[in-house]
C-alpha cells in the first residue's frame, strides 16, 4: 500500500530571495505542524532512511515516507481538522440507551480505517506496514494536532492491539485484535475505579472463574475514554481486575478482554455482555472523546441469560499489571505526542495570528500618524513566541526520538544495541509523558496571551487547544506518578545499579 503515492512535499516558506511567483507556487503553509521541521527531524537528526536498509524496512524508501506524511496531512486537513470546534462545543450525550456523538467523528474515523495507518507499524503477518515507529509518530502527530478528541479512539484502539499482539493467545489475536487493526472494532484500557483512581493496588473489581474457561467480572471503572459509543461494530476492554485466588496489592492483579459484545458462532458481534454506561464525564478539553464510568456485572444486560460480563483472561493470572504497562507506556508517548501536537499547532496559530494583527508602533518611531506594525515585530511578543517554539520544536523532537528508539529496539542489527535502546526508551517514557505535558501547555498559555483579548474567546482555536492540553498532565499519570516511575522504577535498576 505505502508505494501506491507518490508524493514530494516542499518547503513550508520560501526563503526572502525567493521570487514571488516561485511562493506563490509552494503549498499553503500549515497551522497544524511545520512539514519542514518534520522533515529535518525525521530526514537529517533521526536518518531514518537509515532502516531501509535493515530487513523490517527495506519495502520502505523515503519515497513511501512521505507519501505516508502527506496522506496523514491531507486525512487530518480535510477529515479531523473541520469537526474539531464542533466536537468541543456539541460534545456527547447519554439519552440512557446510547451515547450519541457528532456524525463528522464517526466519518473521519471510517476514513482513517480506509487508509490502513492504523496498522502501520505493525508486522505484515497481522496485515501492518512496518513503518517505522518514528515516521509513523510523525504521521500520527498531523491528526492529533487536527483534532486530539477524535485521534483518542484510534490511540486507544492501536495500545490496546499491541497490548493483545504482545500477551494475547492466538485465538485472542485472530478474535479481537485484527477487527481492531481493520477498523471495525475499538479498543480501551480500563484500569481506575471510583475508590482508587491511580492506586491500582486498590482496586476491588472481581473476575471469577467459570467452568467453561470464561471469567465474569463485577465492578466499577472510573474515567475510560471511548468506553461507550456507536463509531464501530465493538468495543474491546481491557480490564484490570482480581481473581479469588490473587494476593493482595498489585500482584493479584489480572488482565482480561471484555468485549461490549460477545461474539456468536460466525464470529460477529451479537449478544449485549453485562457492562454497562452508568454515565458521562464532562471534561474541560477531550470533549469529543466519550469519558465514561463503566458498570461491570450489574445486571444490566443478561448475556446467557444471568449477571455477570463475560471476560477472557490474557496471559497467566496475577500478571496483569506488568501486561497492561505495555499499553500504558504507549499510551504515555501517545499522551506526551499529543500535547505535542496541541502546543505546536497554538504555536503556528498565534504566529500567524502575530504577523497579521497590526497594533501600535516600534517604541522608536513616536510619530502617531505613522501606520501601526503587524505585533510580531513588538518585543515581547517576540518573546512569546521564540518560547512556544523552543518549547514545541523541542517536545516534538524527543517523542520522534522516543520513536526512533523504538525502530531501533525492533530492528537494530546487533542484541546489545537493542538492548541498550530498549533501556533507553524504558527510561525515557516518564520524561516523554510529561515534559511536553507541562511545556507544551505552557506554549498554549503564550499562544492565548499572543492573541491578547482575542485569544479567551471562541473565535480563535487557542483557547480551546489550552483547555485540552490542560488534560495532559494528568492523563495516564501526573508528573508526581512519572517522577516515582523515573526515580523508583527506572534510575534506581537492578542492585541499585543507575
Amino acid at each position: 500500500m505505502t508505494g501506491t503515492i507518490s508524493v514530494v512535499l516542499r518547503d513550508d516558506h520560501g526563503p526572502p530571495d525567493v521570487p514571488q511567483a516561485t511562493r506563490e507556487r509552494r503549498p499553503v503553509p500549515s497551522t497544524l505542524l511545520s512539514r519542514r521541521d518534520l522533515r529535518f527531524l525525521l530526514y537529517d537528526w533521526l536518518d531514518v532512511t537509515r532502516l531501509t536498509a535493515r530487513p523490517r524496512y527495506a519495502e520502505h524508501s523515503r519515497e513511501t515516507f512521505d507519501a505516508v506524511l502527506e496522506l496523514a496531512e491531507r486525512v487530518a486537513t480535510e477529515h479531523f481538522a473541520p469537526h474539531n470546534r464542533a466536537a468541543d462545543l456539541d460534545e456527547p450525550t447519554f439519552d440512557g440507551r446510547q451515547v450519541h456523538l457528532i456524525p463528522e467523528i464517526k466519518a473521519a474515523l471510517d476514513v482513517f480505517a480506509e487508509t490502513g495507518l492504523l496498522a502501520s507499524t505493525l508486522d505484515e503477518s497481522v496485515g501492518g506496514m512496518q513503518l517505522p515507529h518514528a515516521v509513523a509518530a510523525a504521521c500520527f502527530a498531523w491528526l492529533q494536532a487536527a483534532n486530539v478528541a477524535t485521534s483518542a479512539y484510534p490511540m486507544l484502539t492501536l495500545g490496546n492491539t499491541n497490548l493483545l499482539l504482545a500477551h494475547g493467545s492466538p485465538e485472542q489475536i485472530d478474535t479481537w485484535a485484527r477487527p481492531m487493526i481493520e477498523g471495525r472494532f475499538f479498543g480501551t484500557m480500563c484500569l481506575s475505579e471510583p475508590h482508587a483512581g491511580s492506586s491500582l493496588a486498590d482496586i476491588t473489581t472481581r473476575a471469577e472463574p467459570q467452568a467453561d474457561g470464561t471469567h465474569r467480572l463485577y465492578g466499577t471503572k472510573m474515567w475510560i475514554s471511548g468506553g461507550e459509543h456507536e463509531l464501530g461494530e465493538n468495543i474491546v476492554h481491557l480490564v484490570l481486575a482480581r481473581r479469588p485466588d490473587g494476593p493482595p496489592g498489585v500482584k493479584g492483579i489480572s488482565l482480561f478482554i471484555v468485549p461490549k459484545l460477545l461474539l456468536g458462532p460466525d464470529g460477529e458481534p451479537g449478544e449485549r455482555n453485562d457492562v454497562a454506561l452508568i454515565g458521562l464525564n464532562h471534561k474541560t478539553g477531550y470533549r469529543g472523546t466519550t469519558n465514561t464510568l463503566l458498570s461491570f456485572g450489574d445486571g444490566a444486560y443478561h448475556p446467557a441469560g444471568r449477571a455477570g460480563a463475560v471476560g477472557y483472561l490474557v496471559g497467566e493470572p496475577h500478571q496483569g499489571l506488568a501486561q497492561m504497562f505495555h499499553m500504558m507506556n504507549e499510551a504515555r508517548i501517545g499522551v506526551g505526542a499529543g500535547a505535542t501536537a496541541l502546543g505546536y499547532t497554538g504555536y503556528l496559530k498565534s504566529l500567524e495570528y502575530a504577523r497579521q494583527r497590526p497594533q501600535g508602533r516600534p517604541l522608536a518611531d513616536k510619530d502617531p500618524t505613522a501606520p501601526q506594525v503587524p505585533i510580531v515585530a513588538h518585543p515581547d511578543v517576540k518573546r512569546m513566541l521564540l518560547a512556544q517554539k523552543s518549547y514545541v520544536e523541542g517536545a516534538l523532537a524527543l517523542v520522534l526520538y522516543s520513536g526512533r528508539l523504538l525502530d531501533e529496539e525492533k530492528s537494530a542489527p546487533e542484541p546489545a544495541d537493542r538492548a541498550r535502546a530498549h533501556l533507553l526508551l524504558d527510561t525515557l517514557t516518564p520524561i516523554v509523558k510529561s515534559w511536553p505535558s507541562q511545556w507544551c501547555l505552557a506554549a498554549n498559555d503564550l499562544a492565548i496571551q499572543v492573541h491578547g483579548g482575542a485569544g479567551y474567546t471562541r473565535d480563535h482555536d487557542v483557547e480551546q487547544h489550552w483547555r485540552d492540553n490542560r488534560l495532559n498532565p494528568i492523563h495516564e499519570g501526573t508528573h508526581g506518578i512519572q517522577a516515582l516511575d523515573l526515580l523508583g522504577r527506572k534510575v534506581t535498576r537492578r542492585d541499585g545499579a543507575g
